[in-house]
C-alpha cells in the first residue's frame, strides 16, 4: 500500500504504504490523495535591505487563511525499480492592517513537486527498502497590497534541489502496515538545505484500498543574494491509497 504525505490538500509515495509482490515483472502503481494539517514556523527576508518576518502559525490558522491545497502522491514499481511522485500546492491570504491603520494585503503560494527514482534494496515478507535519488523542485510565491494595491510587491523564487532518500514499509499484520520515509537534500545548488519526514500508520480495506494517518515534516532553508526563506512545515497527514 501507499500512504499519504490540515493546511488543506493533497502530494509522495513517500506518504504510501502497501507490499507489493517481489516477484512482480509487471508495472503496478498505486496513487494516494491527502490532507495534511500542517502548521508554519520559521523567518523570511523577501528581499536584501528588507525586515526579516518570523512566524508560528498553528494548523488552525493556516486552515482559516487557505485560498485553496491539493496534494497527491503516486508510487509505480517493476520488479525492483521504484519510480515516486508528490506534488503540493497551496495558497493563503489574509488581511490587516500596517501602522498606523493602513489596510494591507498579503497572499503566499507555494508548490513542490518531488520526483524519485531507485532501486529496492532489501524485500522479504515483513519489510521492504527503498533507496533512491531525484529531484524537487519549488515554485514559491508572494504578494503584499497596501493602501487598496497603491502600493504592491511580488516577491518570488524557484529553484531546483538535489535530494536522497530512504523509504521502508513495515509489515505490523496482516492488514496494517507502517511506512517510514526520510529524504535529505538542497546541498547549496538549489536551497542550501532541505529534508523532510514522514511516518504513517495504514489499513487495507481491501486489496486496492486503503487508509493512512500519519506525521510529516517538511524543510526549506534557501539563501540567495538578499533573499531567505528558512520554513518548517509539519502536522498530521490522512490519505488514501488506490492500487492498480
Amino acid at each position: 500500500m501507499m500512504m499519504a504525505r490540515m493546511a488543506l490538500g493533497l502530494g509522495m509515495a513517500i506518504l504510501a504504504g502497501g507490499m507489493l509482490p517481489a516477484a512482480a515483472q509487471e508495472w503496478s502503481g498505486q496513487i494516494t490523495p491527502y490532507v495534511w494539517g500542517v502548521g508554519l514556523g520559521g523567518d523570511l527576508t523577501p528581499f536584501s535591505g528588507a525586515p526579516t518576518l518570523s512566524f508560528d502559525r498553528s494548523p488552525a490558522e493556516v486552515i482559516k487563511d487557505s485560498r485553496g491545497a491539493f496534494f497527491v502522491s503516486g508510487l509505480a514499481r517493476r520488479d525492483r525499480l521504484v519510480l515516486l511522485g508528490d506534488l503540493s500546492w497551496s495558497e493563503s491570504a489574509k488581511d490587516g492592517l500596517l501602522p498606523p491603520g493602513v489596510p494591507a494585503e498579503g497572499k503566499l503560494t507555494q508548490r513542490s513537486l518531488t520526483l524519485l527514482a531507485g532501486w529496492r534494496v532489501h524485500d522479504d515478507q515483513r519489510l521492504t527498502m527503498d533507496a533512491l535519488a531525484g529531484l524537487r523542485a519549488w515554485h514559491i510565491r508572494g504578494r503584499v497590497a497596501v493602501a487598496g494595491g497603491a502600493v504592491q510587491l511580488s516577491p518570488g523564487k524557484d529553484f531546483v534541489d538535489p535530494i536522497v532518500a530512504l523509504r521502508a514499509n513495515v509489515k505490523l499484520a496482516p492488514d496494517w502496515s507502517a511506512i517510514f520515509y526520510a529524504d535529505v537534500g538542497g546541498f547549496g545548488a538549489g536551497s542550501e538545505q532541505t529534508s523532510q519526514f514522514l511516518a504513517t500508520l495504514n489499513y487495507r480495506v481491501n486489496d486496492r484500498f486503503y487508509v493512512s494517518a500519519g506525521y510529516r515534516q517538511l524543510n526549506v532553508d534557501y539563501r540567495s543574494g538578499g533573499t531567505r526563506l528558512d520554513v518548517t512545515m509539519a502536522g498530521p497527514i490522512l490519505g488514501a491509497t488506490w492500487r492498480f
